[in-house]
């Protein structure tokens, strides 16, 4: 079967761009491989998709470690909770049906999207609201709910945990942004831990759009950083509201 790299390699480019910055690159590349193989198995594409964001969520999260200072007392012991409870909500799709979180899922979006702005000065500033313990749990619970979540079910992950550190602990955008690549680092290789052994993985594909993953990551990393906190807040209402637009779609 021939693979069209003219069409799936920009969009892992965009894909890696915009997840580097606000989450959401699962709405450009997943949809772009369901397109280009549209008879393949989806726990295949799933797979490929998985491992070919892993490269430049870990780039864009070195990257921000390297050039933004990062609470790692917090975000480690949340990254920690994230990973395993990623995986055993990749374990507990067998038991229910995923899509039946989707109308909880737009109303999360609804008042995640009505949060952000009615409080445009929210996220501008880095304000932690908590004790650095007090931080620290509430970050083990915001990394254990998504992790089960982001291998559950999984849309819109990265910018539920960049909204929860906004609005929960007082992160400002861009520190939340990089907290949350540590966080879907861990939920990444989660998922990995279960596709990669049962063979869920198209690896000629999937490198490739590593590579284009990474670029894209680098790219956005760049503009978050360069560009600030505001710049990161109006992508996120962006990527929110075309996460909230494609769940009711699929909803309706």
């Amino acid at each position: 079967m021939d693979i069209p790299y003219a069409f799936l390699l920009p969009a892992a480019f965009l894909a890696g761009l915009v997840d580097s910055v606000v989450g959401g690159g699962g709405l450009i590349q997943l949809p772009a491989l369901l397109v280009a193989f549209p008879g393949a198995p989806i726990a295949l594409l799933f797979g490929t998709n998985k491992f070919a964001s892993v490269f430049g969520t870990l780039v864009a999260s070195i990257r921000f470690c390297k050039a933004q200072p990062i609470p790692f007392k917090t975000v480690v012991p949340a990254a920690l909770a994230a990973f395993i409870f990623s995986f055993l909500g990749a374990r507990s799709v067998s038991l229910l049906d995923p899509a039946l979180l989707r109308p909880l899922v737009v109303v999360a979006l609804v008042a995640v999207l009505i949060y952000t702005v009615c409080r445009p000065s929210a996220g501008d500033i880095h304000a932690p609201k908590l004790s650095p313990g007090a931080q620290r749990l509430v970050a083990v619970c915001i990394g254990g709910v998504l992790g089960f979540y982001d291998g559950f079910f999984g849309p819109g992950t990265g910018s539920f945990i960049i909204f929860a550190f906004v609005a929960l602990l007082g992160f400002d955008f861009v520190r939340a942004s990089a907290s949350a690549k540590v966080l879907n680092v861990a939920t990444n290789i989660a998922a990995l831990a279960f596709f990669i052994p049962n063979g869920y993985v198209r690896y000629e594909l999937a490198v490739l759009m590593g590579a284009a993953n990474v670029l894209g990551s680098l790219v956005g990393v760049r503009l978050a950083l360069r560009n600030g906190a505001r710049f990161v807040r109006v992508l996120f209402i962006v990527v929110v509201t075309a996460l909230l637009a494609k769940q009711i779609y699929q909803l309706v």
